[in-house]
């Protein structure tokens, strides 16, 4: 029955290859066309900077690392970021960047979102992924007009994710998990997601992080495969994580999976996929997922916001119409001018009225 999964069964369906895991992916993606419709959702990502307070032992813009070419991006490089998805249609922009805490960086998020609030009204929809915050920060940047939160728990499960992180005050399991209550309480849409193929990792895990997303009643969801990056302490370990092929099947698994278990909320086909499997997302999509963020950041600066090696930097400009190809190849017709408001948020706020 869609929807209800013990641990027990997921594990044995994040297992299924061949005939049996097309099958699961095919009912996923008969899920959502039946749920929430065939569209593919475009957000314009925007990477700002890659200064980070954080030290996470997988991230390759992790403060630690000095061998990395710092950098933020300009007001007016974020502006024309910003109107190049709106003049191409795009329903939405994402504001990434390495985790940054201090009074300016607050300050200038604030303006960044009513500059886009004043000039683009609700026509196009603002999505943060800046990691953990204050409460007042969260609710500072909500009333400034930003409407979408993105805040990747990694592992739901506290064992693994003292394993990938420092062990210190900046980066508490509790602390990560108050975020993402913080920003359920202010009203944010809230997104939430994994990385697939960590050393440590199990299929059980993996059945927890879907049950934890299922008990937090998450709005929308990005995550893929774990991608090993050299200036990380976890590198040391990749010869305990699953292959590239392992960790590519397993993450379309755990789409289908979570658009079964959660059939109206937005699911992201990430770049991760692509850095795989050339037409990753394309896969993703045909697995139940409904999202698709092309790279807008400046070209110069996508080579410095490596969060993994080998990622994919091309993405606008003249690659758009073979994306959009793509996408439609999948089976999704291209959502130009929609904001993609996950219908899992809707149909709460109704309930809730």
């Amino acid at each position: 029955m869609i929807g209800i999964f013990d641990k027990e069964e997921l594990k044995y369906l994040l297992q299924l290859r061949g005939a049996e895991q097309q099958s699961l992916l095919e009912r996923a993606r008969i899920t959502r066309d039946k749920t929430v419709g065939n569209s593919c959702y475009l957000r314009g990502l925007i990477e700002l900077s890659n200064y980070c307070c954080k030290d996470c032992l997988y991230c390759g813009i992790r403060k630690g690392n000095k061998n990395i070419t710092r950098y933020d991006l300009s007001d007016q490089e974020v502006f024309s970021a910003v109107q190049y998805a709106f003049d191409n249609g795009y329903g939405s922009v994402v504001i990434q960047s390495g985790e940054n805490t201090s009074a300016s960086f607050i300050r200038r998020i604030t303006s960044l979102i009513d500059h886009i609030r004043k000039n683009y009204g609700n026509n196009l929809q603002i999505t943060l992924s800046l990691g953990e915050q204050s409460e007042d920060t969260y609710q500072r940047w909500f009333d400034a007009g930003a409407s979408r939160y993105l805040l990747r728990i990694e592992s739901s499960v506290p064992s693994l994710y003292k394993q990938i992180h420092p062990q210190d005050r900046l980066h508490q399991y509790s602390c990560r998990i108050s975020a993402l209550q913080n920003l359920k309480r202010i009203g944010y849409q809230v997104g939430t997601g994994v990385m697939i193929g960590l050393p440590f990792q199990t299929t059980e895990i993996l059945a927890e992080d879907l049950l934890f997303m299922q008990r937090l009643d998450i709005d929308m969801c990005g995550m893929g495969p774990y991608l090993e990056h050299r200036e990380t302490p976890l590198y040391e370990y990749r010869s305990l994580i699953p292959s590239l092929s392992e960790r590519f099947s397993l993450s379309l698994n755990m789409i289908a999976l979570l658009r079964l278990m959660m059939p109206s909320i937005n699911i992201a086909a990430t770049t991760a996929l692509q850095a795989i499997d050339k037409e990753g997302r394309e896969k993703g999509l045909k697995a139940g997922a409904n999202v698709i963020m092309p790279n807008i950041t400046p070209v110069h600066s996508r080579e410095s916001y490596q969060l993994y090696e080998n990622k994919p930097l091309s993405e606008a400009g003249n690659s758009n119409l073979g994306l959009y190809q793509r996408i439609e190849q999948a089976g999704c017709r291209i959502a130009f001018n929609e904001a993609g408001t996950s219908a899992h948020f809707l149909n709460k706020k109704s309930h809730n009225s």
